[in-house]
């Protein structure tokens, strides 16, 4: 197996990515305990990977364990995972539940396997963060899937948002914290391409084509031949908003003021 050189160029630019997306919005606290949620593939790795590091030089205490969930899918084979895991000392729990069966009985024919997935996925990992004694769920979610995210809310569902770097989960359970909030996807994929980590496929949503995100991406893709910082701009967008200049009645204070009428033609 490739030995995991945590000093290269690209390894150092994203871990420093990653510590200022940690401080930024304070995700971690002295004594955390984390629980690193892994797919196996490469963005939950890298994240993985790259938190043993900061941990060493982290200015605080605290703790994390990889937890990774085994939904039954077709050809699902984590050994060669765990094994790596194993070799980069980093504990890791496979958690057991058949959620193919569930997500392919109850999807219509044609219908995307995605959302019934990922929130059964959810619920399962939230309830055993919080069994035991986790403080904070790291996700591997990256930029572009921030961004990809909202452009689907403000395409498909009427509504401006994306995925926070840190938010309380609804149950009020738990804290979900992203620390590759900052990283393009792009260099995470060269990242592992060059560190060589096995990586367990996912066979079920990854098997469906068509899919809104895939369409997402393409746009951001094609956008980018004309406009190349588009990713970048788009991100400082979501951290730069002015409430006065949308249309949300309850984030801005639209009530009539008290000006005499002449003034207010005055500026129109």
């Amino acid at each position: 197996m490739k030995e995991i050189d945590l000093e290269l160029p690209l390894a150092v630019k994203i871990r420093k990515q990653m510590t200022r997306a940690l401080s930024d919005y304070h995700m971690i606290a002295p004594n955390d305990k984390i629980m690193v949620a892994v797919s196996g593939g490469k963005d939950s790795t890298v994240l993985t990977l790259l938190l043993k590091a900061i941990q060493k030089k982290a200015p605080m205490p605290f703790t994390f364990e990889a937890v990774m969930l085994d939904q039954k899918q077709p050809g699902f084979d984590a050994r060669a995972f765990a094994a790596f895991m194993a070799d980069q000392q980093i504990k890791l729990t496979i958690l057991q539940e058949d959620t193919y069966s569930i997500v392919k009985e109850k999807t219509e024919a044609g219908g995307t396997y995605c959302s019934l997935c990922s929130r059964l996925r959810r619920g399962i990992l939230y309830s055993y963060a919080f069994q035991n004694g986790f403080s904070k769920i790291a996700l591997g979610h990256h930029r572009d899937d921030m961004l990809e995210t909202f452009l689907l809310n403000l395409f498909y569902s009427g509504k401006m948002g994306s995925m926070p770097p840190k938010l309380y989960s609804k149950d009020h359970r738990n804290i979900v914290i992203r620390p590759l909030t900052f990283v393009a996807e792009n260099d995470i994929i060269e990242l592992a391409q060059t560190w060589e980590f096995p990586i367990v496929p996912c066979n079920l949503c990854g098997s469906q084509d068509g899919l809104k995100r895939e369409r997402m991406t393409k746009l951001l893709n094609d956008l980018e031949k004309e406009i190349p910082e588009i990713r970048r701009s788009m991100a400082n967008a979501l951290a730069n908003v002015e409430l006065s200049h949308l249309l949300d009645r309850n984030l801005f204070n639209f009530e009539p003021d008290l000006r005499p009428i002449a003034d207010d033609k005055a500026q129109l």
